[in-house]
């Protein structure tokens, strides 16, 4: 059938005197919705406005330019606006079908078996792909953390946290040297940009890929929580998920020096995560739930509290 040219509206809203149906499926940061829409009963779209609107054409400009040489793991895109104003901003993508966002051991090696490949992809590949994403880079966070030490530290008998362990990964700040390897990153990798579609692995919204470490998106898929999509992540799975992109990824790396930076990194990111939740319940400005909040907040303490020990 294919999709009517007036489908979408010059103010950027869906014309509904030519679609059977809809159903809102998320809200974006901005408060719109993307939306599953029917012509048929059998043909059906995804439609996404713009839902950050720092994200203005990033996402178009990735199918592009980069996914353009990957695999069907992402939802082609097949209609988008052009306009450099956020609120006229939207694009119609392909329906994948009803999509199972869960963290188990499936879902995340096989997310982890695709990241090895696009890993392995060679930067000169991509020569314009953006350097930053949606989070400050790693020397941020722990510029951040560093300032913010003596306010972590006297969170730690509430968090339940053990002061030697937390005082360890500082310590290893001070002189550790990262690895300066650099791969083409998601960039947002939590459970909800990830899923099971019919059975295989599909990689959600791209607009926030450029370039960073590896440990970025391992991070994102193994230790990050997230306020809507609970998840419990334990050490022996994060050790074989970690081996098994070891032995998947096409890059130069010793596994044992990886896999105790990957743990470094992780306190890292859990720990600005964690002054970051706690921000969050202070504010208590409704984006989200105290309950999912707090969930949140203890999923990221057990991330800490297990990389920390096993760096100790």
């Amino acid at each position: 059938m294919g999709l009517p040219e007036e489908i979408v509206l010059a103010d950027g809203t869906l014309n509904d005197r030519l679609i059977l149906k809809k159903e809102p499926l998320y809200q974006g940061m901005n408060g719109k919705f993307v939306e599953r829409f029917y012509l048929s009963e059998t043909e059906s779209y995804i439609f996404k406005p713009l839902t950050n609107n720092d994200q203005l054409g990033k996402e178009a400009w990735i199918n592009e330019h980069v996914l353009r040489v990957f695999p069907a793991i992402f939802p082609k895109i097949i209609s988008y606006s052009k306009h450099d104003h956020p609120e006229f901003s939207w694009m119609i993508l392909e329906d994948l079908g009803p999509l199972l966002h869960e963290f188990t051991e499936e879902s995340v090696l096989g997310v982890v078996k695709w990241m090895a490949w696009w890993h392995s992809l060679p930067l000169e590949s991509f020569p314009d792909v953006p350097v930053s994403g949606l989070k400050p880079k790693r020397d941020q966070l722990i510029s951040d953390i560093c300032r913010d030490k003596g306010k972590f530290m006297a969170m730690l008998p509430d968090l339940m946290l053990e002061e030697q362990s937390i005082e360890r990964i500082y310590e290893y700040l001070d002189s550790f040297i990262f690895s300066k390897t650099l791969v083409l990153s998601h960039g947002d990798l939590h459970v909800g940009n990830y899923a099971l579609a019919d059975g295989r692995i599909v990689i959600l919204d791209w607009e926030h890929a450029h370039t960073n470490t590896p440990f970025w998106d391992l991070y994102h898929l193994l230790d990050m929580s997230h306020p809507i999509f609970p998840k419990e992540i334990r050490a022996e799975f994060r050790e074989r998920a970690l081996r098994y992109y070891l032995e998947q990824v096409e890059l130069e790396l010793d596994a044992e020096a990886f896999t105790r930076e990957y743990h470094l990194f992780s306190c890292v990111f859990s720990i600005w995560m964690i002054l970051l939740i706690v921000k969050d319940l202070s504010a208590d400005d409704g984006k989200w739930s105290k309950e999912q909040l707090e969930r949140q907040l203890n999923e990221t303490v057990l991330s800490l509290r297990e990389c920390a020990q096993y760096l100790v």
